[in-house]
């Protein structure tokens, strides 16, 4: 499968906008979360080559204006698409969706949205103090399971447990997106490394709201299994 990264805070092309939040595509049909601005997802797509038309469906991981910033001029520009997103997600981006006539789904529980991709469904987690659930995306492939996340509220290794609990015997292979380990301290940031390796995880590629410590961490952990991730970059898994 093929992941292209249309927007994230640095890019491999100057010409590319770059932000805060993130949007990853998906075999040039699955969208995952869109970043914190319409115009600068659209304009990166133009950039990139990106046909809209091959868009099937929107996954919004939680709901948080720099990962659902650019899904509203998704769906100026193509009514009906399919969203998925989680019950407890405001009543606010439930009414917009709405209004905006796209096609809303909610997951509580896992979920093939295609062939061999699938939904975590809503997973407990929070944000300063506030309940703030979030979902992630697992891919299936002959390497094994490509996990992305938005930001990880619920935690990172809380998000592979319930990947894992799914998938008891396939492999690991590659961990994307944000970690939301910004704030967290060295030594917090070494153990959750040292945890995501004992869970079998191969490759990392952390992200956004990571931080630039815990990536350096993480590299320092995974070594050669460590992959940069930047908007324009194309990921083969």
């Amino acid at each position: 499968m093929q992941i292209v990264d249309l927007f994230d805070k640095k890019a491999i092309d100057k010409k590319l906008h770059i932000g805060w939040g993130l949007s990853f595509l998906i075999n040039n049909s699955i969208l995952f979360d869109t970043g914190e601005k319409g115009n600068w997802l659209i304009e990166n797509m133009q950039k990139l080559k990106i046909n809209l038309d091959t868009i099937e469906a929107v996954v919004i991981s939680h709901d948080h204006w720099d990962h659902t910033g650019g899904l509203w001029d998704i769906l100026k520009l193509k009514k009906g698409m399919k969203v998925y997103g989680c019950p407890y997600f405001s009543k606010e981006f439930k009414d917009k969706i709405a209004n905006m006539h796209g096609d809303l789904a909610l997951a509580d529980r896992f979920v093939e949205i295609a062939n061999n991709i699938y939904i975590t469904g809503e997973i407990p987690g929070a944000y300063n103090g506030k309940y703030m659930p979030e979902q992630a995306i697992v891919l299936k492939t002959k390497k094994g399971l490509t996990v992305i996340t938005g930001c990880a509220h619920p935690g990172i290794l809380k998000i592979i447990e319930k990947v894992k609990a799914k998938f008891p015997k396939e492999p690991l292979s590659f961990v994307l997106g944000g970690f939301h380990l910004l704030d967290a301290d060295k030594r917090a940031i070494e153990l959750v490394g040292s945890n995501l390796q004992k869970k079998g995880v191969i490759k990392v590629g952390p992200t956004h709201c990571s931080g630039e410590a815990a990536e350096e961490i993480l590299e320092k952990q995974f070594g050669r299994n460590f992959v940069p991730v930047k908007a324009g970059q194309i990921i083969e898994v």
